[in-house]
């Protein structure tokens, strides 16, 4: 199960006897316990990969709540999804800095190339679009975040072939930049340094005699 993204690698071959089997597995768990429904709505949709209405109420009945207020936690925490997610979570930074460099564009461009719009899952499976608040990188915005994965600096029509090694099976990854242990001398310095050092030589001489 990956909590992170909320999808299970099981979800899709189980069946949906299976799945309930499961579900009803945690609820016996938590039932009865202060503070289930958050944790069993985390599982709940680490099973589903998403949380559909009937497992929604389902987790309502066995921990004694309204349907409205499980949907109600459901609809204010971000990491909770009603609809299935794809395989690849693309979120776009629209934080101060990331908007007003350019991500709305970016945000429009990504809606066009997948074809969804914010909340939407692909066709195929392979990508769900979302917005975000902040990723901590404002110095290099624009950003969006694929997964773990964040891309600064983002430009529009760059966009396709960021997606698309991802539609490949693998991010592109950048080669890590190599820093020297020491900044490099300047030859002009060397050359200052080694003058001054043969002058002060002569002077301790001339001063010996």
């Amino acid at each position: 199960m990956n909590e992170a993204s909320g999808t299970t690698g099981c979800a899709e071959k189980a069946t949906e006897s299976e799945l309930i089997a499961r579900l009803d597995e945690v609820l016996s768990e938590y039932r009865g316990k202060p503070g289930a429904l958050i944790p069993v709505l985390q599982i709940a949709q680490g099973i589903y990969g998403y949380l559909p209405e009937k497992a929604l109420k389902r987790i309502a009945l066995a921990l004694g709540k309204s349907y409205s207020e499980v949907a109600g936690v459901v609809g204010f925490y971000s990491f909770f999804s009603t609809v299935p997610r794809g395989r690849h979570l693309v979120r776009v930074c629209m934080g101060t800095a990331c908007y007003v460099r350019g991500g709305k564009l970016v945000l429009e461009t990504l809606k066009q190339e997948m074809g969804i719009d914010v909340g939407g899952t692909t066709p195929d499976g392979l990508f769900s679009l979302e917005v975000a608040r902040c990723f901590g990188a404002c110095g290099l915005a624009p950003t969006i975040m694929i997964d773990e994965e964040v891309h600064q600096r983002v430009k529009p029509l760059k966009l396709r072939a960021i997606l698309d090694g991802y539609r490949n099976g693998a991010a592109e990854k950048k080669p890590p930049v190599k820093r020297s242990a020491k900044p490099p001398v300047r030859k002009s310095v060397r050359a200052g340094a080694a003058g001054r050092a043969k002058a002060n030589a002569k002077k301790r001489k001339v001063g010996a005699r």
